[in-house]
């Protein structure tokens, strides 16, 4: 893997109330997550590290994974749901062969097969039927509610739910490596794929049962491991007084969105949440607004619902500079 780089592109912006840690801020920090806590652990350790109270991630990570874990600061929380929206790609280990309650490690394990035989070109067959649109029923021990309540505090009772599937979708799912009992793979997919699901069903479809062993998110939409931050070298950062140099601006998560730069009276419209006639017609749902001194100042949407509109509404306003 690549040398961790301090400037990933998005490149960060610097913070213009750089050497106060207690100033509120807004941004992205792209956060190589460590294994054996979890994501609201990070969020935690940020808040402490930074001095920053409204933090909030991005995709939640289990405990025993590790990568890309998108941080939200300040207004950032915002666009959290636009950071989610990205292909996920992940390396991941299964360990064939074993079988457990929860698919990953940590589980009671359900089965066991104390001898097997399977060759590489056995696996890759059995991974061809995950590939594309699939039915995919997430883990019993998950954060999905049910009724009201999440599915893993009910299986911590002993209570049985039928879970329903799901739709996801695999864009690519390759063959690393193979030495038994554990492969490796790498998996390209939609947002809301279980890989602990994966592992599960392919070590079923094998015949052997399997669980998931260790996950690495290797990125969430453009947002890559070899571009994020330990929290070690953020908290380096931190102590040295340029710890904002790292933050990307609130934007970098709406890029897929068209540009629309307002004229001061436009801004001020929008800024009181009215809408604005645009002379162009975007060619994405929704756009970005900019003031004219450059800074974001809100999300619009057509104010008919129709693509063709020529009023756009607020969306989302956002009330202070976001560098």
């Amino acid at each position: 893997m690549s040398p961790k780089q301090v400037n990933p592109p998005p490149r960060p912006a610097r913070q213009q109330a750089q050497g106060d840690r207690h100033t509120r801020l807004s941004g992205i920090l792209n956060i190589d997550k460590p294994s054996g806590i979890t994501s609201h652990d990070v969020v935690a350790r940020v808040r402490r590290m930074t001095g920053q109270r409204r933090v909030g991630h991005a995709g939640t990570l289990d405990p025993m994974a590790t990568g890309v874990l998108l941080l939200c600061l300040g207004q950032a929380t915002r666009v959290a749901e636009y950071l989610m929206a990205g292909r996920k790609k992940y390396r991941a280990v299964v360990r064939l062969g074993v079988a457990t309650d929860t698919y990953d490690a940590e589980g009671t394990v359900t089965q066991t097969v104390e001898s097997f035989h399977l060759t590489q070109e056995q696996i890759a067959e059995a991974l061809t039927s995950f590939r594309g649109v699939i039915q995919q029923v997430p883990p019993s021990y998950s954060a999905i509610r049910q009724n009201g309540q999440r599915l893993y505090e009910l299986a911590r009772r002993g209570i049985a739910v039928q879970v329903p599937p799901r739709t996801v979708e695999i864009d690519a799912i390759d063959l690393i490596g193979w030495e038994p009992p554990h492969l490796t793979i790498e998996v390209t997919c939609s947002p809301g794929t279980y890989i602990r699901s994966l592992a599960h069903d392919l070590g079923q479809a094998l015949g052997v049962g399997g669980h998931l062993s260790a996950l690495t998110r290797l990125a969430s939409g453009e947002w890559r491991l070899e571009e994020a931050i330990t929290l070690d070298e953020l908290q380096a950062a931190v102590e040295a007084g340029h710890w904002t140099e790292l933050l990307h601006p609130l934007d970098a998560a709406l890029r897929t969105f068209d540009r629309i730069d307002l004229t001061a009276e436009q801004a001020r419209r929008v800024g009181h949440g009215q809408a604005v006639a645009l002379d162009s017609s975007p060619k994405t749902s929704l756009v970005r607004a900019y003031a004219p001194d450059g800074h974001l100042i809100a999300l619009l949407q057509p104010a008919d619902g129709s693509q063709k509109s020529q009023l756009w509404r607020p969306k989302k306003v956002f009330a202070q500079r976001n560098l």
